[in-house]
């Protein structure tokens, strides 16, 4: 795997932030809130993957996803107070706190649609590469 910058994934990877920021300090309740973000925030973990390395769409969608649902997973257990971390409001947005099985759904559904954004559209090739 080499160290790869591709600018058009990095600024989707750069809009999708701020979105998910907004979502996250504006929108406190919501399909918006809860299942729109989760959707999104795994087509953000893809295009800061694909921006930044050279691995192959279905590598970079399969790691997103198992990602994804580990820390879903996770939150079936207290992990958060292992680390002492229960009541940090960042630990809370980044990790969640509740497990839901449509957020298992929301982010097959991101996955699903990079694959055939993907597909359709092909990568762009403009990229500068930095051997590691």
């Amino acid at each position: 795997m080499k160290l790869q910058f591709n600018k058009y994934y990095l600024v989707l990877a750069h809009s999708l932030l701020l979105i998910e920021l907004a979502i996250a300090f504006i929108i406190k309740t919501g399909f918006i809130r809860y299942t729109f973000g989760d959707y999104l925030v795994v087509i953000l973990l893809y295009a800061i993957i694909r921006g930044c390395t050279n691995l192959k769409v279905w590598v970079s969608a399969l790691v997103i996803l198992v990602i994804a649902y580990t820390i879903e997973l996770l939150q079936l257990t207290p992990f958060l107070t292992y680390f002492n971390l229960q009541d940090s409001f960042t630990a809370s947005l980044i990790f969640g706190n509740t497990f839901q099985v449509e957020d298992l759904i929301a982010y097959t559904l991101g996955i699903a649609t990079i694959l055939i954004i993907e597909h359709y559209y092909g990568t762009r090739k403009n990229t500068h590469t930095v051997k590691i």
